[in-house]
């Protein structure tokens, strides 16, 4: 089962460099998937080597509450 979760980052230009690559990264789609549902999101991505940077307020916020909600089912 595949739940759609559509959400956007807001990336200030030259905010974030890749650690890994000193490129900077840009905005775009990513999966993220828990618990065999996936949800798209748009997030910094290194163009280079493809990790992305998932935010502190994202991951204690909405991420979290989708797992709460998966876990309680």
């Amino acid at each position: 089962m595949s739940t759609a979760y559509h959400a956007s980052y807001d990336l200030t230009k030259g905010e974030l460099i890749c650690e890994a690559c000193g490129v900077e990264m840009v905005k775009g789609p990513v999966t993220l998937i828990y618990m065999g549902n996936d949800f798209p999101i748009e997030m910094p991505v290194c163009p280079q080597c493809g990790e992305y940077f998932i935010p502190e307020e994202l991951a204690l916020g909405k991420i979290l509450q989708v797992e709460r909600a998966l876990e309680d089912k």
